[in-house]
């Protein structure tokens, strides 16, 4: 592996560089005229043809730092004919997530637009007849996910013994989501000669044996520290607990007046849930995760992109890949299990040079994770109390309302009656009353005659020795027979 060559000045522009007219002319369509520097520096390698390992932060503009320098080269390729023959794969771009398969797509056809060269772009989850109908018609630049695409060469859709130009995009989240036997599959299809890229926002150990296996002397272009994290993003950490975050993620976006935010979570479940409790707090909601059908996640992005979504609830799918422009925000609602993760998510915000803030909330459970966040980015993260508004209903007390009951009446008496005596409140001291405060006396009419039932029994006589203390024997009635004493 060699390392960049020593340039003194690197293009700023796109109109120095040894482009058709017809890639000019569409990259000034997307508004674009000045290089991002990764464009300024592998765009130029790609076009000598050498393989390349670009190691750029997310949102530096990868792709068309890879797709504009290939659209060139295979421009030699175009024609208008329309038999498939004609058209066959000359560049095959792997990518981890439909999401981020579908936004390179998006972005290699706008480059192509004035070309005769055709893109298409498969992934999973939905119907795969459209795919094959169109792999069927003939392209020459294929963007996939690994998983489908297997599919459609069992299926002998598609054909790879003439690609030219291999493009690994996230390669590190491939091997992480487990899809090394998939590429090592796929690359085998493919003729040796070749020319390959490997673009990433990070490299690990891992990315780089791969690099040794499939890439031939590579270049390798890095145009910020691995793992960095964007300058124009502000990172805050506030210490919350767990009943608190959702009250916290509200609050923010009030007080910084946030007009749309991506909350990411650790799960699907979770995902689908807080976004039901946000719907409930008046905010209009979509959710993002991998139960979703792939329709279903590209309308919610769609429509979040529209501004016709407020807050985005995503899982991991959505740390790669988008491409939004002005999001002002993103919340670590759950504190990403994978640092790396971290730096991604966080690169939803502040792309393309504008400024953003991500907000991470942490738990006293996430001590670990945010140390591994700390190695990662090797920046020391200093937790934030973070101060609720008490903005909770408060629950009803009984006593403080009865308390307080009294004097509202009072309040509300005209003014002539306040003089009077107010009604006696419950519990309050009664009047005294002499009768009734006397001491019980017994009546001197009181008689000690014996029950009704034993009037006719003679006592029993005292001659018998028993002295007064001791009283006789009653009847009393039996329960079965009767004529029994106690």
């Amino acid at each position: 592996m060699t390392d960049t060559p020593a340039v003194t000045e690197a293009p700023a522009r796109f109109d120095t560089l040894p482009l058709d007219p017809k890639l000019l002319r569409a990259v000034a369509d997307q508004g674009y005229a000045t290089m991002t520097p990764i464009q300024a520096k592998a765009i130029p390698i790609v076009l000598e043809g050498r393989d390349v390992m670009g190691a750029a932060q997310t949102g530096t503009g990868k792709t068309a730092a890879f797709s504009i320098p290939l659209l060139q080269k295979m421009l030699r390729h175009e024609n208008a004919s329309m038999s498939p023959a004609r058209h066959p794969v000359r560049a095959l771009v792997l990518a981890p997530t439909r999401e981020l398969a579908d936004q390179v797509a998006a972005n290699v056809k706008s480059y192509a637009q004035h070309t005769n060269l055709r893109s298409a772009v498969v992934f999973g989850g939905i119907d795969m007849k459209p795919q094959t109908l169109q792999l069927k018609a003939g392209v020459e630049i294929l963007i996939a996910t690994p998983g489908r695409l297997l599919d459609h060469i069992e299926a002998k859709n598609c054909v790879l013994n003439q690609v030219e130009y291999v493009v690994l995009d996230e390669a590190d989240r491939m091997l992480d989501i487990g899809f090394l036997p998939d590429l090592q599959r796929i690359l085998s299809y493919l003729p040796k000669q070749r020319q390959t890229l490997l673009f990433s926002a990070t490299f690990s150990p891992e990315i780089k044996k791969l690099s040794q296996s499939y890439l031939q002397e590579p270049v390798l272009v890095e145009v910020a520290r691995p793992n960095a994290t964007a300058t124009n993003v502000e990172q805050r950490f506030y210490s919350v607990t767990d009943d608190d975050k959702r009250r916290v993620v509200r609050q923010i976006l009030r007080d910084r007046q946030l007009s749309q935010a991506i909350v990411f979570v650790n799960s699907k479940l979770g995902a689908a849930r807080l976004a039901r409790s946000f719907e409930r707090d008046d905010l209009k909601t979509a959710a993002l995760h991998g139960d979703k059908s792939q329709d279903e996640r590209l309308k919610s992005l769609e429509a979040f992109k529209r501004g016709e979504v407020d807050v985005l609830v995503a899982t991991d799918v959505a740390a790669r890949g988008l491409d939004i422009a002005d999001l002002p925000a993103v919340f670590n609602f759950d504190v990403p299990f994978n640092a790396e993760d971290y730096v991604h998510r966080i690169g939803r915000t502040g792309r393309a040079g504008a400024s953003g803030i991500a907000i991470t909330l942490v738990t006293r459970d996430d001590a670990r994770l945010v140390g591994d966040i700390e190695k990662l980015i090797k920046k020391k993260i200093e937790l934030e109390p973070f101060e609720l508004e008490d903005d909770r209903p408060r629950r009803f007390r009984p006593r403080e309302a009865e308390e307080a009951a009294p004097v509202a009446r009072e309040r509300e008496r005209p003014a002539y009656e306040r003089s009077a005596p107010a009604p006696r409140r419950y519990g309050a001291t009664p009047p005294a009353d002499p009768f009734f405060d006397r001491p019980y006396e017994p009546s001197a009419t009181a008689s000690e005659s014996p029950p009704a039932w034993e009037k006719g029994v003679a006592a029993a006589p005292a001659a018998r020795g028993l002295t007064p203390n001791i009283r006789s024997k009653r009847k009393v009635a039996a329960l079965l027979g009767g004529g029994q004493k106690a």
